[in-house]
């Protein structure tokens, strides 16, 4: 490659030497550690999420290592479904309480058309929801269909 060449053309030079994934995270690592290149780097937002969602990746694969293989690992994972129960019961709390003071203040209450329609469409995911959950408690099946899915995102 020479000087002449243009940035542009000599990233694509680089880029086809460098197909291997090894080797790239390799070169990568050793060119992330010149500031100038990292700056550029942590300017680019596309780069920048890969980044942290390979480095939230790598902690959650190290945590799973950790309770696999830790004579902690039991201990650890009592306390988070201790945690994962108490904030679904936190979740139904905040529902019922919310749901609660709202509704009586819904007395003499005229919805338009679309207000109608927005609320039954919400009520109708929060049905879904609460089926789902019922589900899970009652079989240990967690998993969603794609039409409970697409309930959910409110499509």
């Amino acid at each position: 490659m020479t000087e002449a060449q243009k940035p542009e053309h000599r990233a694509e030079a680089v880029r086809g030497l460098v197909r291997d994934d090894a080797a790239a995270a390799k070169v990568a690592s050793d060119v992330l550690r010149r500031p100038e290149v990292a700056a550029r780097v942590a300017a680019d937002d596309t780069a920048r999420r890969m980044v942290n969602r390979a480095q939230a990746d790598r902690s959650r694969q190290q945590a799973a290592a950790f309770r696999q293989a830790s004579p902690a690992g039991p201990a650890v994972r009592r306390i988070e479904r201790t945690e994962e129960f108490v904030h679904l019961l936190g979740a139904f709390h905040r529902f019922v309480r919310e749901t609660s003071k709202v509704v009586p203040k819904m007395r003499d209450r005229q919805w338009s058309g679309d207000e109608r329609e927005v609320l039954m469409s919400n009520i109708a995911r929060a049905r879904a929801a609460l089926d789902w959950m019922e589900t899970a408690v009652s079989t240990g099946q967690v998993d969603m269909d794609e039409e409970l899915a697409r309930i959910l995102r409110g499509e």
